[in-house]
């Protein structure tokens, strides 16, 4: 599961980027007026990458607070 949990991490950091790029190049070729809203998307593949990384961070804590409870159970 640890290894899923930093595939998509660094997914939503490279969709993020690529969507911003992409979306930059479309504004300069195109005009920001019709391309500029869509900077929306790329914020939140930005959110998901700090939220899926606040998430790991927050299972590890909770994981090694039950290992912790589980020990001293067992003492």
């Amino acid at each position: 599961m640890k290894t899923y949990n930093k595939i998509m991490l660094y997914f939503w950091l490279v969709t993020s980027i690529f969507i911003f790029i992409a979306i930059t190049y479309l504004g300069f070729t195109e005009g920001f007026k019709r391309w500029g809203s869509y900077y929306f998307i790329a914020l939140l593949a930005f959110i998901m990458y700090f939220m899926r990384q606040w998430m790991m961070k927050r299972q590890t804590r909770h994981e090694a607070f039950l290992e912790e409870q589980k020990k001293e159970n067992n003492s």
